[in-house]
């Protein structure tokens, strides 16, 4: 049993031997790092605790090997598999005859053990007083203090005799090992570690910890034979240099590079097998030539003496014409060429039709998006039209109404004679009547809304904390005594405003307000405090909520005009339009013509071509309300658009800011014919402004009216004058020309002007 033991332990090691001969690992065993057991050495370790002396120093001195259940299992046959579980079998059997040992033998290995536990590592943080940084090394727990100073001192390039190591508070002494400190093997400690002399020689690690991107230790889960799962500690090494790039290869496939990699532990060393496999003779290839025959034979077999052969299914064959070498090969080359030209036909077919489908699809998807748009559009329309809020909207509204008059007075007059086309017209007349009224009542509508939006805003902007963006780009919020004031103030006036509270609700805000308001002695507060008196005492004697609607109106609107004041508000001051010091109104009140009151110049619009200052804006509304009823939304959105598109290509374009919208406006009708200059097109809410040459400012002289559609494919010429017609550019030509004439007579405008055209339009 012992020799067939023996036998298998044999063949098993050899197999092992001739595995890592063909299949060597470039990095040994991984499982161990700096001396951190891996799997299979712990449990073999482990299974031959319990064996003798001898059997304990092999496993002590050994190596770390493979699990020799896996190794078995996939090089051996199933019978040499039985032999190996009938030699575990015995060894586990042995095992337990000798736990039974007895005491003496006990004391014979403890000296042994504590050996080997001196030897074990354990990982030791150091962490360096007062930078706080933290050194991890592996170091054997039967080494002493001293030895581990100089260990440090060569890691830190300082003298060992200037470091000082405590632990717990408490300064260890050099005589003592980390054992006697009570660390156990694999395991880990802290200790702290100063410099006597930091001014000579300061602690500071020779690589800052943020370089590293890799922990000190890592925590690795193995699975054991028996399936247990247990977690080891593996410390990771630094190398104190790079690792030498080892070369590599490229798969030719898919072009995947891949590198040699060094690693940090030894490979195995392969075992002495007593022959020398580094020869000349294993390295030499040796030749040999050799002719073989076919052994296949073939046979005729013709009339003779004694043999008749039948010629009943002979044929008679005959020769035909010759094909020279170069005849086949023209022949071969006429036919691919005619293979050629029908494969290219058709893949020349297959092109064609395919860009035509796209071409059907590309504007079939830009017929989609125009329906689109005019939809949208039309979807927009009708929405300002049914729900006007905005100043737009309502001259939008009254332009619709303008055009309806004009439609039904015209066929009124092409219809009707005499009385009844002056009934016609008192009829058409009252309605027109019915309709400005209609609009008007919408118009005092939406002023109500915007009146609460405009109050809300206002509020809320003076209630709102200053901010400010630092240079790492946060924003940093900070409230004032100001702000919280105004925060104060737009609580309570939302307080007062609530309709929805209950009396003894309604009696305390008013009281609340009472009190706030009668800090500041004036006409003001004191109109405000008669208010309340009095709703407080019509509240007593129980009137309707109702009937005290138009008092609680008063009141609001009084209380506002209190934070609108900057002597009770101060941050209202700089959200007023209306500057409160009068030197700054001085040279900014202008007398409108039209309602004759000295107002601001933001209450103004006038154009580049005027000369001096008319009507307001709200004469001028009321005037086109009136009268002509034009809509201008859409000469707006074009100044609009013009002035966003040269402040992304020019910073510093000015002549975009000079016009106004009655100046796009004959730029548009009068210049342009309010059309397209190429297709034509003569939907205003379409059309845009951009460059004649792009590599000029834009200015009236150097401009082209185009759609959206068309600006990308202008915009991507370098030369017009080569991309364009002659009679085309004669006629932008001109329109340049009269925009020229019509705003060299505004000076704000005449020195943007270029001298030559200018001379010549003098001449």
């Amino acid at each position: 049993m012992s020799e067939q033991r023996g036998n298998n332990e044999q063949e098993v090691k050899d197999e092992e031997e001739e595995n890592t001969a063909t299949n060597p690992q470039p990095g040994g065993n991984t499982a161990e790092v700096n001396g951190e057991p891996g799997r299979d050495g712990e449990e073999v370790h482990h299974d031959r605790q319990s064996t003798d002396a001898d059997v304990l120093e092999a496993a002590a001195d050994a190596e770390p090997q493979t699990d020799l259940h896996e190794d078995t299992e996939q090089l051996l046959e199933p019978q040499a598999a039985e032999n190996v579980l009938s030699v575990e079998t015995d060894l586990l059997e042995e095992a337990e005859t000798q736990a039974d040992l007895s005491d003496d033998a006990e004391q014979l290995r403890e000296p042994q053990r504590k050996e080997n536990v001196g030897n074990s590592t354990a990982t030791v943080k150091v962490v360096l007083v007062p930078e706080g940084h933290v050194m991890t090394v592996a170091f054997a727990i039967g080494l002493s203090i001293e030895e581990l100073k100089r260990h440090l001192a060569s890691e830190l390039r300082v003298p060992s005799e200037v470091l000082q190591i405590s632990l717990d508070g408490r300064v260890v002494e050099e005589q003592q090992s980390l054992m006697e400190l009570g660390v156990r093997p694999h395991g880990s400690t802290r200790m702290e570690m100063s410099s006597t002399d930091p001014n000579t020689h300061p602690l500071r690690p020779i690589r800052p910890p943020e370089h590293d991107n890799m922990p000190d230790v890592i925590t690795v889960r193995v699975q054991s034979v028996e399936g247990i799962f247990k977690e080891v500690v593996v410390e990771i090494e630094r190398p104190r240099q790079s690792k030498a790039f080892l070369g590599g290869y490229k798969h030719r496939l898919t072009g995947t590079e891949y590198h040699h990699a060094a690693v940090q532990t030894v490979p195995k060393r392969r075992p002495d097998r007593g022959v020398v496999v580094f020869s000349r003779d294993t390295q030499t290839v040796k030749l040999k030539s050799q002719v073989q025959q076919c052994a296949d034979n073939a046979s005729t077999q013709m009339t003779g003496i004694g043999c008749y052969v039948s010629c009943m299914k002979d044929k008679l064959v005959s020769p035909g014409n010759y094909i020279t070498a170069d005849e086949y090969h023209n022949r071969r080359l006429k036919a691919v060429i005619r293979l050629q030209s029908f494969a290219r036909r058709w893949l020349a077919q297959q092109k064609v039709d395919r860009l035509r489908r796209d071409r059907d699809r590309r504007l079939a998807w830009l017929e989609m998006q125009e329906r689109r748009r005019r939809k949208e559009e039309l979807r927009d329309h009708r929405h300002h039209l049914m729900n006007p809020q905005r100043r737009e909207d309502f001259n939008l509204l009254f332009h619709a109404l303008e055009k309806w008059r004009c439609e039904e007075e015209q066929q009124i007059n092409s219809t009707l004679r005499g009385a009844e086309r002056k009934a016609a017209l008192y009829s058409l007349l009252e309605q027109e009547t019915q309709h400005i009224a209609t609009i008007g009542l919408h118009r005092i509508t939406a002023q109500n809304m915007n009146y609460d939006k405009t109050v809300k805003s206002f509020l809320d902007k003076s209630a709102a904390p200053r901010q400010w963006r630092a240079a790492d780009g946060r924003l940093t919020e900070m409230d004032t005594q100001h702000t919280i004031r105004a925060r104060e103030l737009r609580e309570l006036y939302n307080n007062t405003n609530m309709a929805a509270v209950s009396q003894e609700q309604r009696f305390h805000i008013l009281m609340t307000l009472k009190h706030t308001v009668k800090e500041h002695k004036c006409q003001l507060t004191r109109d405000i405090v008669d208010l309340i008196d009095r709703e407080v005492d019509l509240m007593t004697r129980e009137v309707k909520a109702a009937n005290l609607e138009g008092l609680r109106k008063r009141i609001s609107t009084l209380f506002f005009q209190y934070i609108k004041k900057p002597a009770f508000n101060p941050e209202a001051s700089r959200l007023l339009k209306v500057p409160q010091h009068p030197s700054k109104l001085k040279n900014d009140m202008f007398l409108c013509r039209g309602c004759n009151r000295h107002l601001r110049s933001n209450d103004f619009s006038p154009s580049a071509s005027t000369r001096l200052i008319g009507r307001c804006r709200d004469c001028t509304g009321l005037d086109n309300i009136a009268r002509s009823r034009k809509d201008s939304s859409c000469y707006k959105n074009i100044l609009r658009r013009l002035r966003e598109d040269e402040q992304q290509i020019n910073e510093e374009a000015k002549i975009p800011y000079l016009l106004q919208v009655e100046d796009v406006r004959y730029l548009v009708d009068v210049i342009w014919a309010s059309c397209s200059a190429l297709h034509g097109s003569s939907d205003l809410n379409s059309l845009v402004f951009v460059r004649w040459d792009r590599h000029r400012d834009w200015s009236p002289w150097n401009c082209i009216l185009l759609s959206k559609e068309e600006t990308s494919a202008h915009l991507d010429l370098e030369d017009v004058h080569k991309a364009y017609e002659a009679t085309f550019i004669r006629r932008i030509k001109h329109k340049h020309t009269l925009a020229q004439r019509h705003f060299s007579q505004i000076s704000v405008m005449a020195e943007y002007l270029d001298s030559q055209p200018a001379a010549a339009l003098g001449n």
